[in-house]
């Protein structure tokens, strides 16, 4: 068994498109509808584009718990995920000149450094270096 998708809740799916395309820079993969009320829609890393597809999944709009799960990990500051990085720092000052809000900057941790941001839909994302 291997992973090939991974998915993160949204609560907005056309927003979270232009979030995780436009300003973290992956790119779209799939974008088939599903109902009214949804999508199956991935994005995938610029640099692995045949990589692990992130489902966008509208899943906290549709499923009461799954909207109280997402909202008590983002209140409590609790990253939903986390992406890998090769150089935080510079990812961290991109992003903030693009307005990404950041609840901790990079911070070193042993051998790693972290930075954790809202990704507009309701989640932290967390990215980790590895030192």
């Amino acid at each position: 068994m291997k992973v090939q998708i991974t998915s993160i809740p949204v609560q907005d799916q056309e927003r979270a498109l232009r979030f995780y395309t436009e300003t973290l820079g992956f790119v779209k993969k799939v974008d088939v509808p599903l109902s009214q009320h949804g999508r199956w829609l991935t994005v995938v890393s610029k640099e692995e584009q045949t990589g692990i597809e992130i489902l966008l999944e509208p899943a906290p709009n549709h499923f009461e718990p799954a909207k109280i799960y997402q909202k008590a990990l983002f209140d409590a500051g609790i990253p939903y995920t986390q992406f890998s990085s090769d150089h935080v720092q510079q990812d961290y000052e991109r992003l903030i000149k693009l307005g990404v809000e950041f609840s901790v900057k990079p911070t070193e941790m042993g051998t790693v450094k972290i930075a954790v941001f809202n990704d507009t839909c309701g989640n932290n994302i967390q990215i980790v270096e590895m030192l």
